[in-house]
């Protein structure tokens, strides 16, 4: 059986300093390792040693302060904010104004190969349609019209597709969420 360098417990005045350290409320803390706000003001004030899942996760945020700001999540700059997702993991968002032809993208993985747009932290509208239409069948594909009309729709357009789809490949694991 392996072994860790990390305690089993936590003292409440830990937490409270790894919180302030970061300058978080305990709200913005709950929510950040979710966890309950009632939950961090019982460790906080508790003399009782504290045990559990909140122990590791400490050490983590204790050794690595960035951790914390890598997981933000901006507040949208564009009308449009698609989640590129594996699974339930969020892998990149992306803001679109269409009208401006704009792009501003947030990666939250260091794998390269699940994100978006790969190794390009500046794409461009042009890079972001092409995105798109990588997660929709081909337009040159077969019976493309059958396939158009099963999903009741006029032409093809990869973001009408993918607003129908989710963009969902039948060999891989990611799909994309619309945000208005």
């Amino acid at each position: 059986m392996k072994k860790y360098v990390v305690s089993d417990t936590v003292q409440g005045w830990e937490i409270r300093a790894a919180r302030q350290r970061l300058q978080l409320t305990q709200a913005e803390f709950a929510e950040l390792v979710h966890m309950s706000k009632k939950t961090i003001e019982r460790w906080e004030s508790g003399i009782k040693e504290v045990t559990g899942p909140i122990v590791p996760l400490l050490h983590l945020i204790n050794e690595y302060p960035q951790l914390e700001e890598e997981m933000i999540l901006p507040e949208k700059k564009y009308p449009l904010r698609l989640w590129y997702m594996e699974r339930n993991h969020i892998r990149t968002v992306i803001d679109v104004d269409e009208r401006l032809r704009k792009v501003k993208i947030y990666n939250y993985t260091h794998d390269r190969i699940k994100r978006a747009f790969g190794r390009e932290e500046h794409p461009s509208y042009q890079d972001y349609e092409t995105f798109l239409e990588s997660r929709c069948f081909p337009r040159s594909r077969d019976k493309m019209k059958l396939i158009l009309k099963d999903l009741n729709l006029p032409f093809y357009d990869p973001f009408m597709i993918i607003e129908k789809t989710e963009g969902r490949m039948a060999e891989d694991d990611f799909w994309i969420r619309i945000e208005r």
